[in-house]
C-alpha cells in the first residue's frame, strides 16, 4: 500500500512541477504594452525651424511646413515653386516669396477667413534651399552653402575646410549679379586675417560665388 502512495505522489509530481515551470517562464517574458502616443505628444514633435530670423524672406526652392490649428486637412508641408508660389487647400496657389513667414501666415488667415471662422495659421520655414552661396576652386569642399544672416567672405571660406597646397589666398574673388550686370570683388586672404583692408570682408548675398584661384 505504502508503495502504491509512493508511485502516486511521485506521478503527481512529474505531472505539477512542469506547468508550475512554465507559469513561471511566462510571467518573466510578459513585457507590458507601451503607453499609446497622445495628442500633446503628436504636438510637440513638429519640424524645427531652419532659421530664427523673424525677417527672413521666403524664396524660391525653401520648404513650408503650413500649420492650421484642429484642422489637419489643411495642414501640410509644401514647397516653394520656382514662380514663388505654394499651393494649398481651398486657397488654391498662394505667394511666398518675398514675405516673411509671419506675414504668409496672415496671408494665409485671410485667404481661410472665408471658409472657417478664427483660424489660426503658423508658418515655419523647415528648409533653407532659396538663400545660397557658391565657393569654387582650390578649397577642401567646393560646392553650395547656406547663407547665413550677415555671413560674410570670411566665414564663408571657413565652411569650405581651408585652403589646398596649391590655392592663391591674395588674390580670391567674388562674382556677384547686380542689375543685370556681373561685378568681381577682390579678397585678400592675408591681408584680411591680419587686420589690414578688412572692408573687403563683405557681407554677402545670396547667389554671389566665391572662387580661390
Amino acid at each position: 500500500m505504502l508503495k502504491k502512495i509512493q508511485a502516486i505522489a511521485a506521478l503527481w509530481l512529474l505531472l505539477v512541477i512542469p506547468s508550475v515551470a512554465a507559469h513561471a517562464q511566462e510571467s518573466t517574458d510578459y513585457t507590458p504594452p507601451a503607453p499609446a502616443r497622445t495628442g500633446m505628444a503628436d504636438a510637440g514633435s513638429a519640424r524645427p525651424s531652419a532659421t530664427n530670423d523673424l525677417n527672413y524672406l521666403i524664396g524660391a526652392q525653401d520648404v513650408l511646413d503650413v500649420s492650421v490649428w484642429k484642422e489637419p486637412e489643411l495642414s501640410r508641408q509644401v514647397p516653394v515653386r520656382p514662380d514663388g508660389k505654394i499651393s494649398l487647400p481651398l486657397l488654391n496657389d498662394v505667394q511666398a516669396a518675398g514675405l516673411t513667414p509671419t506675414e504668409l501666415a496672415a496671408k494665409i488667415t485671410m485667404g481661410l477667413n472665408k471658409y472657417m471662422t478664427s483660424p489660426q495659421v503658423t508658418v515655419i520655414v523647415s528648409q533653407i534651399n532659396s538663400q545660397r552661396i557658391y565657393i569654387l576652386g582650390e578649397v577642401a569642399r567646393a560646392g553650395a552653402y547656406v547663407l547665413l544672416p550677415e555671413m560674410t567672405v570670411l566665414q564663408a571660406l571657413s565652411n569650405a575646410g581651408g585652403f589646398t597646397a596649391f590655392s592663391n589666398v591674395k588674390n580670391v574673388y567674388l562674382l556677384r549679379h547686380e542689375n543685370g550686370k556681373q561685378q568681381k570683388l577682390f579678397f585678400n586672404y592675408k591681408e584680411v586675417i591680419s587686420g589690414k583692408r578688412t572692408e573687403q570682408n563683405i557681407e554677402l548675398k545670396a547667389g554671389d560665388t566665391i572662387v580661390v584661384p
